[in-house]
């Protein structure tokens, strides 16, 4: 008899090792994810002076747009990194007036002509779909936790051990899923 309940206990905590391992692996996947996005949107930052250079160059008149995406990158540089809500929220803002800015460039044919516009231009369409890249994995990852987290018998080691659900990367208002409205 005590020896089943010996055995009982060694299965009883190695299913638990077992469980608290695969949600660390799922928490280290989430922070894997979420180093991958901020990589890429540190790289698109670190692009953003440069291309409002080149279009300074050529439209001196464009000021309330370019200083409108130089101030959402500052913005979004005083953000921390951990806080995935307000950085989704300022990341969809800056990509809306990154958007604006290329509508603007549509009407100077010399800008679009421009060799150092174009392998901005070229440079950022890449980052934008690494990002997206990013994102889903991200979002996989979260989603992969999040089902641990609130799934049985693994929720209850994730109460134990204070694993918590991890927030998606996401666009929360419909409106900023629509195309900008530019006017010339």
């Amino acid at each position: 008899m005590a020896w089943l309940i010996l055995a009982l206990l060694i299965a009883v905590s190695v299913f638990t090792i077992f469980l608290y391992n695969a949600l660390v692996k799922k928490r280290q996947m989430v922070a894997e994810g979420w180093s991958g996005i901020d990589v890429q949107l540190k790289r698109r930052a670190n692009l953003i002076p440069n291309l409002v250079e080149t279009v300074k160059g050529y439209t001196s008149h464009e000021n309330e747009t370019l200083t409108s995406l130089t101030e959402l990158r500052a913005q979004v540089g005083a953000l921390p990194s951990e806080d995935v809500a307000a950085r989704a929220l300022k990341e969809t803002a800056l990509s809306q007036a990154l958007g604006r800015l290329f509508a603007v460039a549509e009407a100077y044919p010399d800008l679009k002509a421009s060799q150092n516009f174009s392998e901005l231009h070229q440079s950022l369409d890449d980052i934008e779909n690494a990002i997206q890249m990013a994102r889903r994995y991200y979002n996989g990852a979260v989603r992969n936790l999040n089902v641990a987290v609130e799934s049985f018998p693994s929720n209850i080691i994730a109460s134990q051990f204070k694993f918590e659900k991890a927030e998606y990367f996401e666009i929360e208002d419909d409106a900023d899923r629509a195309v900008p409205d530019v006017k010339f």
